[in-house]
């Protein structure tokens, strides 16, 4: 019996038990050699066997689109990559939105708690929120935290808070505690507290500095501090500072001071 089915386009002629042959695609003209054949059960099978070969040298464009895949960097704390240092436009832009909480949480390089020594003060601030006209429009927000001195050069470990909370009005909240990595006692004098706020750039596939805040040795004192933020790029010798605007939008904070 002689018959014709259609396999992907392409019309091949069913034989017998264990037949084979070839066939064209009248649409693509795609070529196939074939082996059609019989189960124990009856069922008639289609082996294809030279589909791919064609597909790949076809001189026509395949007609699938890979898109590439974007890859994101995992940094190292306080590390940036292919930082740019552009402004942006802080008066520009839309407001922020509604209440937005963030989808994953990526855990942050915060560390313990220094051992006690008696006599000796350790200090734990808490990033509660930022204040930013577009708040609602940044995406994987964090803090950078470090201590350095009067010339910039780290006297702590570097830590990076994790991923915020969550975006509400004009504010992105953290609630996270930062334990200070040295006594108080043994900061040296015009040291200061670094918070540089972070956030990533998909277009551009890269994480920047949006502003920065700092706290010098005369504020740690115990309880709430409002700290006023600057513009990019941070400026740790605090030489050229300019603030980030002239709204009232601050990094809001709270310090606890634990002494033996």
């Amino acid at each position: 019996m002689v018959g014709c089915i259609r396999l992907i386009n392409c019309p091949v002629l069913f034989f017998p038990s264990e037949a084979s042959g070839t066939g064209q695609s009248q649409k693509t003209r795609y070529c196939a050699r074939w082996t059609i054949g019989l189960t124990q059960y009856g069922y008639a099978y289609v082996l294809m066997l030279s589909v791919l070969k064609n597909i790949l040298t076809y001189n026509k464009e395949f007609p699938f689109d890979v898109q590439p895949v974007p890859l994101r960097k995992i940094l190292a704390p306080g590390e940036e990559e292919n930082l740019e240092f552009e402004e942006d436009d802080e008066e520009g832009g839309a407001g922020a939105g509604s209440p937005d909480s963030f989808p994953a949480r990526v855990p942050g390089t915060l560390l313990p708690r220094l051992p006690s020594e008696p006599g000796m003060t350790l200090l734990t601030i808490k990033i509660e929120k930022i204040g930013l006209k577009d708040a609602g429009q940044c995406i994987d927000p964090y803090i950078t935290v470090s201590v350095k001195d009067v010339n910039g050069v780290d006297l702590t470990p570097v830590q990076d808070t994790p991923v915020a909370s969550r975006k509400e009005d004009t504010y992105v909240h953290f609630n996270v505690d930062i334990e200070i990595q040295k006594h108080v006692e043994k900061l040296t004098k015009g040291a200061a507290i670094f918070f540089e706020f972070k956030h990533y750039k998909p277009k551009k596939r890269f994480t920047s500095t949006k502003c920065f805040a700092f706290m010098e040795m005369d504020e740690i004192k115990p309880g709430t501090i409002v700290i006023e933020l600057y513009k990019k790029p941070t400026d740790f010798k605090r030489k050229k500072l300019q603030l980030l605007t002239k709204k009232p939008l601050y990094l809001h904070l709270h310090q606890t001071l634990h002494k033996e």
